[in-house]
């Protein structure tokens, strides 16, 4: 991929002004094989229970990023290396988390790009409670379904229209 999140904000600070294009603030860790990947967004909104996580991660990603709202909690990890491998397998360009992951070395390997607030060993609750295609608040910042996301080792944009 050509493009950088800083080229693209200095491309676009109309959009940043007018609240077009955001950024997520610092403390998004990377963890998967991809530092660099772009996509429409697909929503979750889940609080310590990933079984809405794994069941998206299942159907095809067509190179989309599922954006999850854990809350933010550093309790529970809602994604490991199996969801890891699966998002992979199932062309799912990249995974967000406003919250924790765990697995970390099986993460590192997976060809799909990762990002979280940490890692925790615990895994989460599986009562495939939350909402899908909704709008999610990531540390402040709402993502909708269909943003665009571009992330890479600077940071991470939501943008209301590809760039």
């Amino acid at each position: 991929m050509s493009w950088s999140t800083c080229d693209l904000c200095d491309a676009h600070e109309d959009k940043i002004a007018d609240g077009r294009l955001q950024t997520l603030p610092p403390g998004y860790r990377h963890f998967g094989n991809r530092q660099r990947f772009a996509g429409p967004a697909r929503t979750l909104k889940v609080f310590e229970d990933n079984a809405l996580v794994r069941s998206t991660l299942e159907t095809p990603g067509e190179g989309k990023i599922l954006v999850v709202d854990g809350g933010g909690s550093l309790r529970s990890a809602l994604v490991g290396g199996n969801l890891g491998k699966l998002a992979e397998g199932n062309g799912w360009a990249g995974i967000i988390v406003n919250g924790c992951v765990r697995d970390t070395l099986e993460l590192n390997v997976c060809d799909v790009g990762v990002l979280a607030l940490g890692t925790i060993p615990r895994r989460s609750e599986r009562k495939s409670v939350g909402e899908k295609d909704t709008v999610v608040n990531m540390s402040g910042v709402l993502v909708h379904p269909g943003d665009m996301i571009y992330a890479d080792e600077d940071g991470v944009l939501v943008s209301r229209e590809p760039l």
